[in-house]
């Protein structure tokens, strides 16, 4: 990634909101690959002039092969705030996700509890009770179906790792393109997951902030569904 492929829909002396592509890490990871961390704080070296360390808070991750809308703190203060809200609740996530299959309930919250095994970097379903296990919940609402998939709109209320793709996989509705989790019953592609809305409060002036950005229309299996119509503001 050079600094040219940066998308940035907001930024001002505090944060910065971008565009994470899809198959991009948000930060640093075994892979050595270049990641949206990285590109931000070389663009904000460049941009701004700026020497030595320049300092970028992550707040929150997205999977590599998710896109989506991501924010940065540009200080350490915005950093711990906006950390804070991510804790107490107050940042709004909603996702578009393309299933395969439909799920039996069109509308629902699901609950589950995961546990994350660090050796294959898998997240499983387990019970309450298990050691380690954390709560996970969202809800989902199924908006259209087509050829034996369907368009779903997920507002995330907990952030496990990878949550969306094993709560829809635990339903037998695996995300398309989620050969990891899906396995057999899932369709070959991109992973079909975008993170097309993200609320929040501004660390500083304390406004209110909604940022809103659609996965891409041409892309396969986006472009088979009414992606416009199901970006509810």
């Amino acid at each position: 990634m050079n600094d040219l492929d940066l998308n940035i829909l907001h930024e001002d002396n505090h944060i910065i909101v971008v565009l994470k592509p899809q198959g991009v890490p948000s930060c640093g990871d075994e892979s050595g690959d270049d990641s949206l961390l990285e590109a931000i704080r070389r663009y904000i070296k460049t941009a701004y002039d700026k020497p030595g360390n320049v300092y970028v808070g992550l707040i929150h991750r997205l999977d590599r092969p998710t896109g989506g809308v991501m924010v940065f703190a540009k200080t350490s203060k915005a950093a711990s705030r906006l950390a804070e809200q991510m804790r107490g609740g107050d940042f709004e996530k909603k996702y578009l996700t393309v299933l395969t299959g439909v799920p039996e309930q069109k509308k629902a919250t699901l609950v589950n509890y995961l546990k994350k095994n660090p050796v294959n970097n898998m997240v499983y379903i387990c019970p309450q009770t298990t050691e380690g296990a954390k709560m996970a919940s969202l809800d989902y609402e199924v908006l259209e179906e087509k050829g034996g998939c369907c368009l779903v709109r997920v507002k995330l209320h907990t952030g496990r790792t990878h949550q969306i793709r094993v709560q829809m996989a635990g339903l037998g509705t695996p995300v398309y393109g989620d050969m990891r989790y899906g396995g057999e019953n899932a369709k070959k592609g991109n992973l079909a997951l975008w993170a097309y809305s993200l609320a929040f409060t501004h660390p500083v002036t304390k406004e209110r902030l909604r940022f809103i950005a659609a996965p891409p229309e041409d892309g396969n299996p986006w472009k088979h569904f009414s992606v416009d119509k199901a970006i509810e503001l």
